[in-house]
């Protein structure tokens, strides 16, 4: 369907500088066109033609999958065997084959093949669901030309360089375009760039004039044009070109460039030319994996396997000396020792003669014997227990937000412990501990203060201090309750009340013609686009920050509504004093000087209806004050008082200033201003900010502004001070900050340090820094005593900190302390610090997705950490923790009792057991206990949790997986096997087993032996459960009986198949009562100790768990007593955050009361 050409009534703008300044012109890096680097030509509208064709440019296909079908099984394979264990479990299964194994060849491969299969099929899912997104992007359609001025929908992936699309309103961009025309006369088109940079303000995008009139469907029959432009790279912000069209050349600047991933805004159509293609595409450019991260309890298991390694190599040796020693006996004396071993008539492995070579072939079979010590399914049970809290966590409802219809997600499971043992948290402020949800809230104007509201850190502040404040507060509140709904504020980032200037009682007031100057300022200093409802009439506005719609829409409720906005002009409702009636004025749109973390400020040039050229400019204190006028300074010490009374109680603050421009200075000022838009060289930024520092000098002061953003609700930050150290990072807001230099930093550092180190612990304090101090403090020669520094403060505050330096504090804090960070922020500045951290966690606000996109997990607000670090966190760790302890704490009671057989049959290589029990073992009958344990088992619900966050200083501490912890269950591993191997041995060997005189024979011995290991392992997880449901009785319970029945229905095959467990069980130990009692007190036997130890421990030396499960026990929660007693018991050195607060102030109270009266 052909488009008519038809034109949108209103138009939307942002970033208006790029219209009002000239195009582009042949200069600077168009020189290099056609060299290295600049070698791209694109035929448009022709991507059949000849030349096309010579030039091998990518598809439009984007694959983000990890495998592909020829790749995937060895790619997966190759990251199998890059765990030593399963390189060993290889060996071993490639050894069994051999006349060295111990057991068949077969029960050897089938588990690994089951673990290895089990952990691809895993890897072959996930990988599956990324081909499925890919799938969904590739097949999605956009509109191309196919000729003659027809365009019909095809799908991403078909689309080539060349071909011209026509993209529609809300849809994304299939591949980076170039702007042709829009539905706007002026081919400027609206860009939401939120998947590239977080960014969610619009930027705006202008064709060529060559090309702007291009607009209907049929104008693309005969349109040829050639693009000469750069190669594929990652910047997202440059792009250098040239289109010959009509024989002439044209310029090309990032104005005419449109992204892949960017969305179409508030335009009804666009038409462009494919320039780059699937992963030629900026975006997939810049795309790169994130940082592999592992957990400390995974690298800390890595050792402890190779610990078990270096035990089996031991006993494998040490059983081969002791065979070596024996062998030797065997025929010395002319008798056989061992007659059953036929040393004799042995070849190699038993012969006397050969006794050195046996022991190494011994060493070899003791090798794959004693393989059990290592648990073959550990890893793959690790990773299927973190996938199931993964869905744990994301189906939680309590940290589930409906207002944006966002639940938790768990971007990775690798990391679900590390959750438990969070010791520094580094936060972003703005959308992360705040709503970033601006509200107008006070203002100073003529140095006068302005606005009665009371923010959320004054209430604070006024009853932590007792102050006679908090009653007016209170008085306050109950006043705003007792109002009627007309009169309470409902205005979305308006919460100002001052009868002095509301409803126009502005015009009684001394210095009212500051006063309109100053919201006339708020309504014209801004890149906000108005957005008129149809059906009441009423404006509302699209800013590129909260703060900027808080300031128009505090101009509007004032009496100076913004209400329309064209290229070149802006158009307010005002207030005439003269009136006292609003009425319609324009203002010519000049210059807009843009706003950026350097400048800190932004400016618009206007001029008014009475041909008066303004330049009215608003920024942050540090800028603004210095570029005052002498002139201009009178209300200057009476606005810096409200602006420190602002920033104490928690507010945003901006200053506003102006002044009158010359017609010369203004002409001067717009063609070198012109020029330096024009250019697209790598300095064009720095000398359109020299130029904007010239021009923004002499200003006359106003006022200044402040708003409130919000913080969270929830006792978050107090319950979330148990880890050591709280720093958050902030920029932007006011601080009490000492000028920045190296020497001045140096010292600051040093003599805090050395005041930190006289006051002891007695005191907190709380370190402040800015972004320039900060670039001193983070050199080689200084970060470790600022960190010294910053570790001994209760609290630290980094402000106006650049996404550099956050990453920068964030690693000298993971490397220089050695313990876990957890990062958390909201928007694309926030990416580095994430990535860096041990745990990125973003949140989904209101700053894009980019926070999300890079961080390992994903909630929507700052409050839902509390529930994931003290429930979730403290959870995953102790059952993590737990389960890897239990599971070398069976293997190696499993493998010791191979050990014992064999020294007690003089290490000959024969196992104790059948084949198949031994591979079994790890697959069926102890597995699913431990999966159960890691899944499901809690020692305190999540009420308790949330109410002792305390006992989230077990995980910071890592009392669960110390090597006190894990060696104790080792030898608690050594301890039952000892104990299973000579109760079943002496119980055994002395009498008859049947009635026919029978003795035991090494069959059922094996079978005996092993059930007793099955019973006191499975026992023993029943003793070391907390929390038992339904699911863990059957997976227990379970197993044991799943023995039984193998033991039976493998026992009823023929001998050739069930080899030594042929009717073992039906023929002998079920029918012999010695073999049930054995068992009944090999496992009682076994465990007593285990108990005693845990019932003592319970009762008279508790952990923090231990001593809350009391607390719920005799029902004393909400005994002060109780709780007292559990934060004594904190053995942390150092006391941060809430907690140090009130120890310094109990401290100084204690001090008050001994000093003499």
């Amino acid at each position: 369907m052909g488009r008519s050409g038809g034109r949108r009534k209103k138009l939307h703008l942002s970033k208006i500088y790029a219209f009002s300044c000239g195009k582009a012109s042949f200069k600077e890096d168009h020189s290099q066109i056609g060299g290295p680097g600049f070698s791209r030509v694109v035929f448009c509208n022709e991507p059949d033609c000849a030349e096309a064709g010579l030039l091998s440019y990518s598809d439009n296909y984007v694959r983000t999958t990890k495998y592909t079908l020829a790749t995937f099984l060895p790619k997966s394979l190759f990251e199998q065997f890059r765990r030593v264990a399963n390189v060993y479990f290889l060996v071993s299964a490639c050894l069994s084959f051999t006349a060295l194994a111990p057991y068949s060849g077969t029960s050897a491969l089938l588990p690994l093949l089951v673990v290895i299969g089990a952990t691809m099929i895993k890897e072959a899912i996930e990988d599956w669901r990324r081909k499925q997104q890919d799938i969904e992007m590739n097949n999605r359609k956009v509109k191309v030309h196919n000729g003659d001025g027809v365009f019909d929908y095809t799908e991403w992936k078909n689309l080539r360089v060349g071909d011209v699309v026509m993209v529609e309103k809300d849809n994304f961009f299939p591949a980076d375009l170039l702007l042709l025309s829009s539905s706007y006369d002026e081919a400027i088109c609206y860009v939401e760039t939120m998947n590239l940079d977080g960014e969610t303000n619009l930027k705006v995008k202008q064709a060529l004039d060559a090309t702007s009139g291009i607009n209907e469907d049929s104008s693309f029959q005969d349109f040829k044009a050639v693009v000469k432009c750069e190669d594929p790279n990652a910047s997202l912000y440059t792009f250098v070109g040239s289109m010959a069209l009509a024989e002439q050349q044209h310029p090309l600047s990032p104005q005419q460039l449109l992204l892949r991933d960017s969305k179409l805004r508030n335009t009804d159509f666009i038409y462009g030319v494919v320039i780059f293609t699937g992963h030629d595409t900026k975006v997939i450019q810049n795309s790169r994996s994130p940082p592999s991260k592992r957990s400390r309890i995974e690298r800390k298991m890595d050792k402890i396997v190779y610990f078990l390694f270096f035990l089996l190599v031991v006993i494998a040796f040490v059983g081969s000396i002791v065979f070596l020693i024996e062998t030797r006996k065997d025929l010395r004396t002319g008798k056989m020792k061992r007659w059953y071993l036929r040393p004799d008539d042995a070849k190699v492995y038993y012969n006397p003669k050969q006794a050195p070579i046996a022991a190494i072939l011994h060493f070899l079979t003791a090798l794959i014997l004693y393989g059990y010590l290592i648990p073959i399914s550990l890893y793959v049970s690790i990773e299927i227990v973190k996938v199931l809290q993964s869905v744990f966590i994301n189906q939680d409802q309590q940290m589930y937000y409906e207002e944006t219809d966002k639940p938790a997600h768990a971007r990775t499971s690798n990391l679900n412990e590390e959750l438990g043992q969070v010791d520094t948290i580094l936060s972003d402020k703005t959308g992360t501990l705040t709503c970033n949800s601006m509200e107008f809230v006070k203002c100073s104007i003529a140095g006068v203060a302005y606005g009665r509201g009371i923010t959320e850190v004054e209430r604070a502040m006024a009853r932590r201090k007792g102050s006679p404040l908090a009653d007016k507060i209170r008085e306050r509140e109950e006043e705003m309750v007792e109002l009627p709904a007309n009169r309470k504020s409902t205005i979305k980032g308006f919460n100002f009340e001052d009868e002095r200037v509301m409803n126009g009682k502005w015009l009684e007031e001394p210095r009212a013609d500051v006063i309109q100057k100053f919201f006339r300022l708020l309504a014209i200093c801004h890149t906000a686009i108005p957005e008129e409802d149809e059906e009441s009439g009423k404006i509302s506005y699209e800013a590129e920050s909260p703060d900027e719609a808080a300031f128009v829409i505090a101009a509007r409720e004032l009496g100076f509504e913004f209400y329309k906005r064209t290229l070149s002009s802006i158009s307010l409702h005002e207030l005439d004093p003269l009136s006292g009636v609003k009425i319609e004025r324009s203002y010519k749109l000049l210059s807009v000087l843009e706003f950026n973390s350097t400048r800190k400020r932004m400016s618009v040039i206007v001029r008014d209806g009475d041909g008066k050229l303004l330049l009215l400019s608003k920024g942050a204190d540090s800028v603004m004050f210095e570029r005052l006028a002498k002139d201009g300074r009178d209300f200057e010490e009476k606005t810096r008082e409200h602006i420190n009374e602002y920033a104490d109680a928690g507010l945003r603050t901006l200053v506003l200033a102006y002044r009158e421009l010359s017609e010369e200075e203004y002409r001067k000022f717009s063609e070198e201003f012109t020029k330096a838009k024009n250019l697209v060289s790598a300095d064009r930024d720095a000398v359109i900010e020299e130029l904007a520092e010239k021009i923004e000098k002499d200003l006359i002061l106003l006022g200044a502004t402040a708003v409130e953003d919000k913080l969270q609700i929830g006792q978050i930050i107090i319950n979330l001070e148990a880890p050591e150290i709280l720093a958050i990072e902030k920029e932007g807001d006011k601080a009490a900050i000492a000028k920045a230099c190296k020497a001045s930093i140096v010292k600051q550092i040093s003599d805090g340090t050395k005041q930190l180190t006289s006051s002891g612990s007695a005191d907190a304090y709380a370190l402040i820094i800015d972004g320039r101090a900060l670039t001193y403090a983070l050199q080689d020669d200084t970060k470790n005593n600022f960190l010294d520094l910053a570790v001994g403060c209760a609290s630290v505050i980094c402000c106006r900190s650049s996404p550099k330096q956050k990453a920068l504090v964030t690693r000298l804090v993971k490397i220089g302390t050695g313990k876990t960070t957890l990062a958390i922020g909201d928007g694309a500045n926030d990416v580095g610090m994430l990535q860096e951290a041990d745990i990125g966690i973003g949140i989904s606000g209101v700053e894009g997705m980019q926070a999300v996109m890079s961080s390992d997990i994903a909630i929507a607000q700052f409050r839902f950490l509390e529930r994931l670090l003290l429930v979730h966190g403290h959870w995953c760790y102790r059952r993590i923790s737990s389960m890897v302890c239990y599971f070398f704490y069976k293997n190696i009671t499993f493998g010791l009792t191979l050990f014992l057989f064999e020294a007690y049959a003089s290490f000959s290589g024969q196992p104790a057991y059948n084949d198949w029990f031994m591979s079994f073992y790890n697959v069926f009958f102890t597995s699913l206990p431990a999966l159960a344990l890691g899944v499901f088992d809690q020692d305190v619900s999540a009420r308790f949790c949330l109410q002792f966050p305390l006992l989230y200083q077990e995980g910071v501490q890592n009392v669960l997986f110390s090597w006190h912890r894990i060696l104790s269950w080792m030898f608690n591993g050594v301890y039952s096997a000892i104990m299973i191997f000579f109760f079943c041995i002496t119980a055994s060997q002395t009498q008859s087993f049947r009635k026919s005189g029978q003795v035991v024979d090494m069959d059922i011995l094996g079978a005996t032996l092993y059930t007793c290991v099955v019973w006191v392992v499975n026992c023993q997880m029943a003793l070391s459960i907390s929390y038992f449901t339904v699911i863990q009785h059957i997976f227990i319970w379970g197993s044991i009986l799943v023995w039984y029945l193998f033991l039976m229905l493998y026992g009823a095959m023929t001998p050739t198949i069930s080899t030594t467990a042929y009717k073992v069980f039906i023929e002998a130990c079920a029918a012999a009562p010695s073999y049930w009692l054995l068992t009944l007190f090999v496992t009682i036997s076994t465990l007593i100790p285990y108990f005693m130890y845990s019932a003592v421990q319970m009762r008279f030396f508790p952990m923090y768990h231990g001593m809350i499960q009391w607390i719920r026990y005799e029902g004393h929660s909400d005994d002060p007593e109780f709780c007292n007693m559990v934060r004594q018991r904190s053995i942390r050195p150092t006391t941060v955050g809430f907690t140090a607060r009130a120890t310094a102030r109990s401290n100084w109270i204690k001090e008050r009361q001994r000093q003499p009266t």
